[in-house]
């Protein structure tokens, strides 16, 4: 790492251009970006993805595109058994079919009575508008007001329509939320302020600015894999706002040590060549461990994945880059004059986190037990997990959607009538009897094959089959699948819920050997990091600990509601995000890693100079203890920011992360790792001989009677060369 920082510094100049060019073309990028990113979660080559490609090339609309619902309910006195009521009700259906470019379904075009409640007062259709032939599917069209100027006047004096459907819940549920710069910015003024904290000086504001570059060029980098094929518009989030944590981190690190450096009287290019030689090692260890979580992503047979674990390599490694080459000379050109005027000296350890420690050690048994009960605990609410969609009760709670669900409900009209799934079937197969069968599934309210263009193409037909349970519940999931065994043969069923159970079965079925992929690549390059087998099998353990504890916490927090409503106004969704739990344990296994290598890097540098696995407990936290905490808050502040998003998905997303950040800084970095490592003392770093040569480094022992100079200690090489 010293001959590379004094690569660059002696080219300071090309290099500083070259990023200057870099940001300047990513901040254009970050412009273009988003129009450019597609919403698709389907995996590729599954039945529900084929069944919605289909519906939605041959009738444009449906698929796992959901209706939206208009819900009418008649004065006292009127009924749809009114002749006069259901001409009306068929003219202002049949009208907003024609003028809103839809097809529709209701009890006045059906005959379906099951559109209709028990004492015929409440009924309500589907109204699917259709995209122009030849252009991609966008978000649908909000056909609230439309749909009310249309039926309203043609409906008997004193009833009352409200317009609803999941997709005016969610938009009730979330608000506009906030865009993707002002969470950054948000989470900008957060950093800005802990490192103000941290430094006390002007270099608080060096971090930014290197978070800044690494975001434009992550944004550039993506920009430009737009060309080559679809990545998914969640790439945006992770990309500003884990980028901001990120290159946020690892400026932090490297900052920090040169300010030590400097405070043991290394002065000019020395204390950064010094620097480089043992935090600029971390940070390419760190950027290669955040990676393994993603990277692994990449073999998963779901083309968003793979989007997001692409943009997810490019945050870390332009992070790294810019951390190891635009870093270096702001310091070596910039970085005595902006170190004022330094309220916070790095020339010894924390005190504070050095008493911790000791008192950690004191109790090391206890505190061991008492934080693993805690995060088996939070552990045990993730049993009970359901992956699907957020129920309408978890959305909207005030205006004209969510009066539309209570006067369904109000009726006794379950609100599954809001998540009806489409099935294509072939020529031949008789629409008709096709959709008598499918009433009779369990869990089935009623199915229809209605008439004319809309429904009927090319010999096939499409079906609309209504069940009792919201597609996103438990029940949901299994009338779904009775629903595909009943069909004949051909036939396509779609619908999110059938995506759903395919995105479970395909990712989660796979899952396991994901893990243990991870789970080996990082074993292997923690042991030759740090040359030992203890060490790394510990890493591993708690690190699969902490994410079982996050995945129970997000949980209980949205699925059972202990937190959802009172903080964010969302009630229990009743289900998780099937997406979610993969991609929060994709970027905490890597995330977490970041302070597991800034720690045991540092007590693994002071066990080679002091030969005392307690002395460089206390030493390697007193050091690192007040820069991980500092990273770990900035982190949160970033996706506290991000749960501000309007998808209740994407808070959900925003919260695992920001409570793995939280737990691991805390409880494992702050208690089980000092913990633990005092506990195994000299067998911290046995390498056995046989396994150092399967690792290719030099075998590891207890320490030499004679410590090593600290003017010669050299952290081991995380790369081995």
């Amino acid at each position: 790492m010293e001959t590379f920082s004094r690569f660059v510094l002696r080219h300071k100049l090309f290099v500083a251009m070259l990023w200057l060019a870099v940001t300047a073309a990513g901040a254009f990028a970050v412009t273009k970006v988003s129009d450019r990113l597609v919403e698709d979660f389907a995996p590729a080559g599954s039945a529900a993805r084929d069944a919605n490609q289909a519906i939605d090339t041959t009738y444009r609309s449906g698929g796992d595109s959901s209706p939206t619902v208009p819900v009418i309910v008649l004065p006292p006195g009127k009924t749809v058994d009114d002749p006069a009521v259901r001409t009306a009700l068929n003219n202002a259906f049949q009208t907003a079919a024609t003028r809103l470019d839809a097809r529709v379904a209701s009890f006045a075009t059906t005959g379906d009575r099951r559109f209709v409640s028990a004492d015929g007062r409440t009924t309500f259709g589907f109204v699917y508008p259709r995209h122009p032939a030849g252009k991609p599917v966008d978000e649908g069209p909000d056909l609230s007001k439309p749909l009310t100027q249309i039926i309203q006047p043609s409906l008997p004096t004193g009833s009352t329509l409200r317009v609803t459907g999941m997709d005016l819940l969610s938009e009730g549920g979330g608000g506009e939320g906030v865009s993707v710069l002002t969470e950054t910015l948000v989470g900008g003024v957060g950093a800005l302020l802990v490192l103000a904290f941290v430094f006390g000086s002007f270099l608080a504001f060096v971090p930014l600015l290197i978070a800044v570059v690494s975001i434009l060029g992550s944004f550039l980098a993506v920009y430009g894999l737009t060309e080559i094929g679809e990545v998914n518009f969640l790439v945006q989030f992770v990309v500003a706002l884990i980028g901001l944590g990120v290159a946020v981190d690892y400026s932090l690190l490297l900052v920090t040590r040169w300010r030590e450096e400097r405070a043991h009287g290394h002065d000019g290019e020395e204390a950064v060549h010094r620097a480089m030689a043992t935090a600029g090692r971390s940070v390419v260890f760190s950027g290669v461990a955040v990676s393994i979580g993603l990277i692994v992503m990449v073999v998963l047979p779901v083309p968003f994945l793979r989007s997001i674990a692409y943009g997810g390599i490019i945050i870390p490694s332009v992070s790294v880059l810019a951390t190891l080459t635009l870093l270096p000379i702001i310091l070596a050109t910039a970085g005595p004059r902006l170190d004022w005027p330094r309220l916070r000296k790095d020339s010894h350890a924390s005190r504070a986190w050095a008493a911790w420690t000791r008192g950690v050690i004191r109790f090391r048994v206890p505190a061991a037990l008492g934080a693993t009960v805690l995060l088996v605990a939070l552990a045990l609410g993730g049993t009970n997990i359901h992956l699907g969609e957020a129920g309408s009760g978890a959305l909207a709670k005030s205006g004209p959607a969510y009066e539309g669900v209570g006067a369904l409900k109000s009726a006794g009209i379950t609100s599954g009538v809001l998540t009806p799934v489409d099935v294509l079937v072939p020529s031949g197969s008789g629409p008709e009897s096709v959709a008598a069968r499918l009433a009779d599934v369990q869990g089935v309210r009623t199915a229809v094959a209605p008439s004319g263009e809309a429904w009927r193409q090319g010999g096939s037909a499409l079906l609309s089959v209504i069940p009792v349970d919201e597609g996103g519940t438990n029940a949901g999931h299994d009338t779904v699948r009775r629903i595909r065994d009943a069909v004949p043969s051909g036939s396509h069923v779609g619908g999110e819920a059938a995506s759903d159970i395919d995105f479970i079965g395909q990712v989660y079925g796979v899952f396991p050997w994901m893990l243990g992929l991870i789970a080996l690549l990082t074993f292997v390059l923690l042991a030759r990091a740090f040359r030992s087998l203890v060490l790394p099998l510990k890493a591993v353990v708690l690190n699969l600990l902490s994410l079982a504890a996050v995945i129970g916490s997000v949980t209980l927090i949205w699925q059972e509601g202990h937190g959802s409503d009172a903080i964010w106004g969302v009630p229990a969704t009743g289900a998780i995000g099937a997406f979610i739990p993969c991609l929060i344990f994709a970027f905490l296994y890597g995330l977490s890693m970041d302070y597991e290598v800034f720690i045991l890097a540092r007590i693994r540098e002071e066990y080679e100079r002091t030969g005392s696995t307690r002395e460089a407990i206390v030493e390697g936290l007193g050091r690192t203890g007040r820069l991980v905490t500092s990273a770990a808050l900035i982190l949160c502040l970033a996706f506290a920011s991000m749960a501000a998003a309007p998808m209740t998905e994407v808070k959900m997303f925003a919260t695992g992360l920001g409570l793995g950040i939280l737990l691991d800084a805390t409880i494992i970095r702050g208690i089980l790792v000092p913990a633990l490592i005092s506990m195994f003392g000299d067998w911290n770093w046995w390498l056995p001989a046989w396994a150092a040569r399967i690792l290719r480094v030099a075998p590891s022992s207890a320490a030499t009677s004679s410590p090593t100079p600290p003017e010669l200690v050299r952290v081991p090489d995380p790369t081995g060369t």
